[in-house]
Order: C-alpha cells, then sequence, then structure tokens
C-alpha cells in the first residue's frame, strides 16, 4: 500500500512538472518509477525476444552513429540464440575482419618481443651477478693462498686467519674420517681372511 502511495505521488510529480515544462526532471522522475533493469537472463521467451530485437536494433543504430559521426571503421556481428545472423559494418565486413587479425597477429608479435627483451634483460643480470661472485671468489681465494694480502686491513688478515683455521679444522676432520673408514675397511678385510684361513684349515684336517 505504501509503495502504490509512492507510485502515485511520483506520478503527480511528473504530471505537475510536465506542467511547467521542467523535462529534464520528468525524465529523472521517470526513471525513478522504471526502476533498474536487473541484469541476468530474461526467462519468459516473448519478453526475451523483445528485448532482444529492442536493444540490437539500438547496438546497431549506435554503431552507424558513431562510424558517421566520428568516422570510426565500426563492425558488428551478432548471433541470436537460435543461431541467426545479424551483422553491421561501416564498410566491408571482410576488410574489417582481416584489419582486425592482422592487428591481433601484430599485437601477439609485439608482446612475443617484449617477453623475449624482458627474458633477455633477465639473463644479462644473473650473467653480471654470477660474474661478480666469481671474481669475489677468486680473490678469496688468492687471499687464503696469501697473495694480493699487501693491502689487507688487520679486521681483513684475521678474518682471512679464521677461514684458514675453519679450512684447516674440515681438513683435519675429513682426514680422521678417512683414517677410520680405512682402518675399518682393514678389520674387516683381515676378519674374513681369517675366517678363510680357518675354513681352508679345516678342510685340510678333514681331508687328512
Amino acid at each position: 500500500m505504501r509503495l502504490k502511495i509512492q507510485i502515485l505521488a511520483c506520478s503527480d510529480n511528473i504530471v505537475r512538472y510536465m506542467q511547467s515544462s521542467n523535462l529534464e526532471l520528468c525524465r529523472k522522475l521517470i526513471k525513478m518509477v522504471r526502476g533498474k533493469v536487473e541484469m541476468k537472463r530474461i526467462e519468459n521467451a516473448t519478453s526475451r525476444q523483445v528485448t532482444f530485437s529492442k536493444r540490437r536494433n539500438g547496438v546497431m543504430k549506435k554503431a552507424y552513429e558513431l562510424s558517421v559521426l566520428c568516422d570510426a571503421q565500426v563492425a558488428i556481428i551478432i548471433f541470436s540464440h537460435k543461431g541467426k545472423l545479424y551483422e553491421f559494418s561501416s564498410s566491408s565486413m571482410q576488410k574489417t575482419i582481416d584489419r582486425y587479425r592482422e592487428y591481433a597477429k601484430e599485437k601477439q608479435m609485439n608482446s612475443n618481443t617484449f617477453e623475449v627483451v624482458q627474458h633477455m634483460e633477465h639473463l644479462r643480470e644473473e650473467t653480471a651477478n654470477i660474474a661478480k661472485r666469481i671474481e669475489i671468489l677468486e680473490i678469496s681465494k688468492r687471499k687464503l693462498l696469501g697473495q694480493g694480502i699487501g693491502s689487507c686491513s688487520m679486521n681483513e688478515l684475521q678474518e682471512i686467519n679464521n677461514q684458514l683455521d675453519r679450512s684447516l679444522k674440515k681438513i683435519r676432520a675429513r682426514k680422521f674420517q678417512l683414517f677410520k673408514d680405512e682402518i675399518r675397511r682393514l678389520k674387516d678385510r683381515e676378519r674374513l681372511l681369517l675366517e678363510e684361513n680357518a675354513r681352508l684349515s679345516e678342510k685340510v684336517v678333514g681331508e687328512g
């Protein structure tokens, strides 16, 4: 009931503004009464067909106006839900399609070229970083060998000494591990030889 009263009030306002020749406000009030169209599929087949025809004609009209007013090359292709074709072109449809394909092809090529350039730039940066790391490692290696240390500060020399100590510890640990492995291998070999010797002795005694 309240909605009905509001609509009647709007209608009264429309009549009053029309009488006063205020067309702009009339349009606004009419839109208020109509409301917004909900963007979803129209279930009723008749209403859907009517809306399709109206909207299709409106799109075609706008396309024609755009081509004339702005000297633009415009092409529209529409298929209805039954598969019927509707089209508009300000010039030749085929020429417009060919132009679009050529533009899309060129755009794709430009995109691929940009990606290749980006990849090459990434490779150059990575190569430069690797070269810098190699140079740092070479300098560190020479210093550990006692080369090029004349310009080293006391802190740098202390760091080199610490690195040497750590290296020596690792070398000693590795050497100790190798000794242990070798001793274990020799003990295993000794055990196998003793077992083999015992087996042969038993065989000789048995044959005697």
